[in-house]
């Protein structure tokens, strides 16, 4: 049997109000619809790959595919002006010779093999099956007046996503009958096989949290989360090695806390990296020849820059108006206005290599905090510049992300606080573990916290 998979791409991000289709926004760096299909021109068991969208948007989708890696067959289909008829359009594309067929939404860029798996061994028993978790929440119907008319057992409710699977048959004759109807209004595909063949069981597989729809700006930000949180420690050592090997480094900051164990573990991952910071290479980070002279010297020595990290920075515990004018510029200059330096500094080098910039940020940046609002306010900015310059720099290939640890055990924070209990901090070698590891996942714009257990 053929396994089709349909992606329905025709969204405009009207609730969004966006200015491009929804699925074009891009999250971790690359448009929504690109991570959708990488995952699934990933599954072994897709023979073909199907996108079905409005003319408008065929020749940007062409050029996200020049881009993915794959086996699998994909071949663009105009849309229609509603689901219906895109997915009407896509099913005369088929040959009839009998099929699965799975629909997906575009901007559900969290599909994964295991759902896929599932959907395709219910079709071997059903004609019908679509994709719903449980819900948490207590379902109600509401009349026209928006008051409640029904409470529905909540142990058999489910909040529906895709795909949506059929036999090829069988959804072309469920259509073929909606088509007669001139009431016709269904929302999705397994509604028109509900209605329209009764007597076709739906079987109902368990999808996945993860598995969102991406439809209201608060959604980006879950997406945001969801990568962040697929962004763990280093459990396999072989693979990273295998990534890391002659990898060219350069850590700013790099003579203790995190900037240490970011050298140390790198260089035990094998790659070749260089340490600057005022005491070991009296590199200042506010002075810009001072960082052109450590990149040029880095470039030199290692043949080139593949990751910059800047774990460098200074914080001052103060209320504002005890603060001094100098005390004020020193602050900002060395938290938000040298990752600015150095990354304007570095954009050639890593334009070079398809490289990488990595900063630090602090959980700070959420919420200004009482006697440290310079130190909260200008690490919110290298937040902001983070997703700035990931989109910036997308087509040049540089990725850049940012670290969020929780408080760690270096010796800015005993300078700042003193001493404080070890099971209330990080441990530096735990913050250099998720930073490796977000080398590796290969994602861009990201603010990926790091948290104690």
């Amino acid at each position: 049997m053929r396994n089709i998979f349909i992606v329905l791409a025709g969204g405009v991000g009207e609730r969004m109000g966006a200015t491009v289709p929804k699925q074009f926004l891009k999250i971790a760096g690359k448009p929504i619809i690109q991570h959708t299909l990488e995952n699934i021109s990933q599954i072994e068991s897709i023979d073909q790959i199907l996108i079905v969208m409005h003319k408008s948007s065929i020749a940007e989708t062409q050029n996200i595919l020049s881009e993915i890696k794959t086996t699998t067959p994909i071949k663009i289909i105009q849309g229609g002006d509603t689901r219906t008829q895109s997915t009407l359009n896509a099913l005369q594309f088929i040959s009839d010779k009998e099929a699965f067929v799975l629909l997906h939404d575009a901007v559900r860029p969290f599909i994964d093999k295991k759902i896929v798996d599932r959907c395709l061994l219910a079709l071997q028993d059903f004609e019908a099956v679509d994709t719903a978790i449980v819900s948490a929440d207590t379902i109600v119907g509401v009349d026209e007046n928006d008051c409640i008319n029904s409470m529905p057992i909540r142990h058999f409710m489910r909040r529906g996503q895709t795909p949506q699977c059929f036999k090829l048959s069988t959804l072309r004759q469920a259509y073929k009958f909606a088509k007669k109807d001139n009431n016709f209004q269904v929302t999705d595909n397994c509604g028109v096989v509900f209605k329209y063949l009764p007597d076709v069981e739906i079987k109902v597989i368990q999808g996945s949290e993860e598995n969102i729809k991406i439809t209201e700006n608060i959604d980006l930000q879950f997406a945001d989360k969801i990568f962040q949180m697929k962004t763990a420690p280093i459990t396999d050592l072989h693979i990273a090695k295998e990534i890391f090997l002659d990898k060219k480094v350069l850590v700013l900051g790099g003579s203790y806390g995190i900037g240490k164990a970011c050298v140390d573990l790198f260089s035990k991952l094998g790659a070749k990296v260089i340490s600057a910071s005022r005491s070991q290479t009296q590199t200042d980070i506010t002075n810009p020849d001072s960082i052109n002279h450590i990149l040029d010297s880095a470039n030199q020595q290692l043949g080139g820059i593949d990751l910059v990290i800047l774990t460098a920075g200074q914080l001052s515990i103060s209320k504002l108006i005890k603060m001094s004018d100098d005390d004020i510029r020193s602050l900002i200059n060395i938290d938000l206005i040298a990752p600015a330096i150095v990354a304007k500094l570095a954009y050639p080098y890593l334009k070079q290599s398809s490289g990488e910039l990595i900063f630090f940020t602090s959980s700070s940046y959420t919420r200004g905090r009482s006697d440290y609002s310079i130190y909260s306010a200008a690490k919110a900015g290298v937040v902001n510049l983070t997703q700035a310059l990931s989109e910036e720099w997308a087509d040049d290939n540089i990725r850049v992300n940012c670290i969020n640890p929780q408080r760690t055990d270096t010796p800015m924070r005993t300078q700042a606080f003193g001493k404080e209990p070890s099971q209330t901090l990080l441990n530096p070698e735990i913050v250099a573990e998720f930073t490796a590891k977000t080398t590796m996942a290969n994602i861009t714009g990201q603010i990926v916290d790091v948290r104690l257990n």
